[in-house]
């Protein structure tokens, strides 16, 4: 177990066209081998990374069918990216794709391994997007899974579920080393909700939080919707960290020309980060439940 991760955030373009998943599969996999020549231990990729495959959608594809289409992709998508995972050593998160489930569908990210085990996280709080009956249908996911990777423990935390205070109280007590949150935004307002909710984060678990969102035009059959985003990791705000608690930020976008841009946050210190959380961090004492305090509603 090193002290540091290197991880490598895809700020990936929703705006190339694309001709099946193998294309997608095949433009995965050259950035993994980008990620694995600049030394990196994971590539990220954002949430709904799955969108850009409506872009080869049957032209008559109805709004309320293009989760069901996504659906019927995502395995061969898995499967397609699995060989360069384990060729590369590089591990991925996959985003974000709609997965059948109990006969509807949830959003679900993706975590592969280079030793093939894969992992998933349901997004737990959906957007009135993924609420709508006359689009995309979802359910919400209703756990947390904890992964072990490399002697750490870490856990993906989909867009919308970072705003979630109650979800970080939830998180504390779990002695965290590393949050992933791939995200997906369609304005600038979108944006500085998650990374700011991404950086209180930070602070509050006293632990490395990576976020990333798609940029550029997702075309499907029933429209053209744009997406504003950036990366990020945030740390702890502490003077060893450089006290701002930015580790390393990619300036956020509408639209580039290009697959869309890549952050290489190098040396992410989850090792320092774990010893603060054990003893010698400037203010944070611990998870506070905030038990047993009383609250005066005068009105």
């Amino acid at each position: 177990m090193t002290d540091t991760l290197t991880i490598a955030l895809w700020a990936k373009s929703m705006t190339p066209v694309l001709n099946g998943v193998g294309a997608w599969a095949a433009e995965v996999a050259d950035e993994l081998a980008r990620a694995r020549d600049s030394a990196a231990d994971m590539l990220v990729l954002p949430e709904w990374s799955a969108a850009q495959w409506l872009s080869f959608a049957p032209a008559d594809l109805a709004g309320t069918a293009e989760v069901a289409f996504m659906a019927g992709q995502h395995e061969a998508a898995l499967d397609a990216v699995a060989s360069a995972v384990a060729r590369t050593g590089v591990a991925l998160c996959a985003g974000t794709m709609p997965v059948a489930h109990d006969g509807g569908y949830r959003n679900r990210a993706f975590l592969l391994l280079p030793d093939g085990r894969r992992f998933a996280q349901d997004k737990l709080t959906l957007t009135p997007t993924e609420r709508d009956r006359e689009g995309w249908w979802l359910e919400p996911g209703d756990r947390v899974q904890v992964i072990a990777w490399r002697g750490w423990r870490l856990a993906q935390i989909v867009c919308l579920d970072i705003e979630q205070p109650a979800l970080a109280q939830l998180l504390a007590p779990l002695d965290l080393d590393l949050l992933i949150v791939p995200s997906m935004t369609a304005k600038p307002s979108g944006y500085h909700r998650v990374f700011a909710c991404t950086r209180a984060r930070a602070v509050e678990l006293m632990l490395p939080v990576a976020v990333v969102g798609s940029i550029g035009s997702r075309r499907s059959p029933a429209e053209v919707e744009t997406n504003y985003g950036g990366a990020a990791v945030y740390l702890p705000c502490e003077q060893i960290f450089g006290f701002d608690g930015r580790h390393g930020e990619l300036a956020p976008l509408g639209e580039t020309d290009g697959a869309g841009p890549v952050l290489m946050a190098r040396h992410i210190p989850v090792g320092r980060c774990r010893a603060l959380r054990r003893g010698g961090a400037e203010v944070w004492t611990g998870p506070w439940p905030a038990s047993g305090i009383a609250v005066d509603d005068a009105q």
